[in-house]
């Protein structure tokens, strides 16, 4: 019998927030795979576990996930955490868990802590719908096209950030979304000195530009959706160029086109392609 893969999430803080779940799945596992042994030790030490810890990494996943697989098929218990939060969210796991899945071996999530549902939950932006985006490139031309593919976007965008490259960050949002898109930087969540700062990007950046410990650490930016109509708009306009080339051209090759034309996402453009086909042939 295989064993169990347990993804447990850990604090982004406040050391009381780690639940009795995850407590007790810690104190039986196995083996602990963290990404900083030094790191974890401390956490686990607060509440009396002593088990085996492993590095697991983004430098060693490739190297470390085999070993655990081996480990899970004889039948042990692994719990993976991350140095803080959800892993996954923005950290090493991946794949680990997909191989896992892949040779049938269940994997159960210990729920928990999260720095993006956490600050989504206190920033006063939407939260019907909002879309996660990680950590932006960390060149200013790299970041502004990461950002153009997310312009449209209508729900709260959620992504992570350096402290010392948040101010110029949110200066590009404001270059792509422009200047007075709404915007929030969350900072130290639930710990001691946790800010919430609010504004328009711009004002944002000239904050934290401004303030050497809203430069410290990480931090989470959330952003306000574009307009809806706007992306109506964008949508209706790829689907017309889709249309007239596709009329023309074989459609992967229209969607290729329509995508550089307009900015939009080529898979998703094909897939529009078929649908228009289909309704054209009712």
């Amino acid at each position: 019998m295989t064993g169990i893969l347990y993804v447990v999430a850990t604090p982004i803080g406040n050391r009381g927030d780690l639940s009795p779940r995850a407590q007790s799945v810690l104190a039986e596992a196995d083996v602990i795979a963290c990404e900083d042994t030094r790191h974890s030790r401390p956490l686990l030490a607060s509440i009396g576990v002593t088990g085996e810890l492993l590095a697991y990494h983004e430098h060693n996943e490739e190297q470390m996930a085999p070993r655990l697989l081996e480990r899970l098929e004889a039948g042990e218990t692994i719990a993976l955490i991350s140095d803080a939060g959800t892993p996954l969210i923005s950290d090493p796991g991946f794949s680990l868990v997909r191989a896992a899945r892949a040779q049938r071996i269940r994997v159960e999530p210990i729920p928990g802590p999260c720095a993006a549902i956490c600050a989504l939950s206190a920033a006063g932006l939407p939260s019907d719908r909002f879309l996660f985006i990680g950590f932006p490139p960390r060149t200013s031309s790299q970041r502004q096209r990461w950002l153009e593919a997310v312009k449209t976007e209508t729900g709260t965008l959620i992504l992570y950030e350096s402290g010392r490259r948040a101010a110029a960050t949110l200066s590009d949002l404001a270059t792509v979304f422009g200047a007075e898109r709404r915007a929030v930087v969350a900072r130290e969540l639930t710990k001691r000195f946790e800010t919430f700062l609010e504004g328009s990007v711009t004002e944002l950046s000239q904050q934290v530009a401004a303030n050497p410990e809203q430069q410290l650490g990480e931090l989470v930016i959330l952003v306000e959706g574009g307009p809806a109509e706007d992306a109506d708009g964008d949508r209706r306009e790829q689907a017309r160029v889709l249309q007239l080339l596709a009329d023309e051209l074989p459609l992967k090759r229209a969607a290729a086109l329509t995508a550089a034309i307009t900015g939009g996402a080529r898979n998703e453009l094909y897939q529009l392609g078929l649908e228009l086909k289909r309704r054209g042939g009712r």
